[in-house]
């Protein structure tokens, strides 16, 4: 009997190493076994390890099959469990350090949030729900989309993307991100430096106190859906021209009407306006010459005065992640890789 907790022995050919950052065994005993496995170590929450002999893992095998049916069934479904759980573990690690590349480079480029939003908002609006075409596909990314109107003061975005895609690259184990996800997830670290910057501001620029209020009271376990559609993929040609509007100059009803073909609303509309233009307060004021998106656009303002934003900033990430899969079928193996295997001795 292990003398350190209970051990739950899952099968498994090979587990990698990444799987001991997964939370949701955070105080359980971690550990990997298959038919023809007769030792494991097994890896405890505060990092110790425990070695478990031939007879106990066999006695726990032959309690398992007999309380659960035939071992060659519980073998099969554990190894598919373990499989999709180091996946999991796989992709996470991955976004997370995009993710950290991400916020440092815009913090030491804030002058590039509003593009950010705009290249995001751009690659995805571009959906057609009759043709099934469009979407938040990367295809911004190329010279003939990027050059159109609409697009133009979002070179540097791209160039910014591209210089941190070269890094993350260089560093994947599971392959290149594709641009359609870059562009997104460049998207999402722009709308958390507004929402830090907010609660900076709340604290009178103070950076610290700035980031501890946004930590205690701001929405980022908001993020988990838009997280998971984590497998975009590229497309090689431009998208049809015409499906993007130059958001600042074009009228209300036809802002609305082009968010109304892609699923989207009048609340959708005002949240977003961040997206729309590189000034929010103009683009609010813009906004609320219509009477029903006024009452959005006062809304979100209010809440952002508040000290946690949270009307704005949960519908924001909603509607944010909507737009950001358009179109979209997701892969959900995408990054991730065949573990190292180890050998146990016998």
């Amino acid at each position: 009997m292990v003398s350190r907790g209970s051990t739950f022995v899952s099968s498994a050919i090979s587990m990698d190493s990444t799987l001991r950052g997964v939370s949701s065994f955070s105080h359980r005993t971690r550990c990997s076994s298959s038919r023809q496995v007769v030792s494991s170590t097994c890896q405890l929450s505060d990092n110790s390890h425990i070695h478990v002999s031939r007879r106990e893992v066999l006695v726990g095998l032959s309690s398992t099959s007999l309380a659960f049916g035939s071992w060659n069934g519980i073998a099969s479904t554990d190894n598919a469990m373990a499989a999709d759980l180091i996946q999991r573990s796989q992709r996470a690690d991955f976004l997370g350090k995009i993710k950290v590349k991400l916020a440092k480079a815009i913090k030491e480029n804030p002058e590039l949030v509003p593009f950010l939003l705009r290249l995001a908002l751009n690659d995805a609006i571009t959906y057609d729900k009759e043709t099934k075409t469009g979407g938040p596909n990367g295809s911004i990314r190329l010279s003939e989309e990027l050059k159109r109107p609409e697009n133009v003061k979002l070179d540097s975005a791209v160039t910014f993307l591209e210089g941190l895609k070269k890094e993350i690259d260089e560093e994947s184990k599971g392959g290149p991100i594709s641009w359609a996800d870059l562009i997104q997830i460049g998207g999402q670290a722009a709308a958390k430096r507004t929402f830090l910057d907010a609660a900076i501001k709340k604290c009178g620029g103070n950076e610290e106190k700035g980031n501890f209020l946004y930590n205690a009271y701001g929405s980022n376990g908001q993020w988990g859906f838009f997280d998971k559609q984590f497998g975009r993929s590229d497309k090689l040609e431009p998208d049809p021209e015409g499906r993007v509007l130059l958001w600042e100059e074009a009228p209300i009803a036809e802002i609305t009407n082009r968010f109304s073909k892609v699923g989207l609303g009048p609340r959708q509309v005002a949240v977003l306006s961040a997206f729309l233009g590189t000034d929010q307060a103009a683009m609010d004021a813009k906004l609320a010459q219509d009477s029903e998106l006024a009452r959005w656009v006062k809304k979100y303002q209010d809440s952002r005065e508040t000290v946690s934003q949270t009307d704005y900033e949960v519908d924001l990430i909603g509607a944010f992640t909507r737009l950001s899969i358009l179109g979209q079928s997701i892969n959900y193996e995408a990054y991730t890789y065949p573990p190292k295997k180890f050998k146990l001795k016998l």
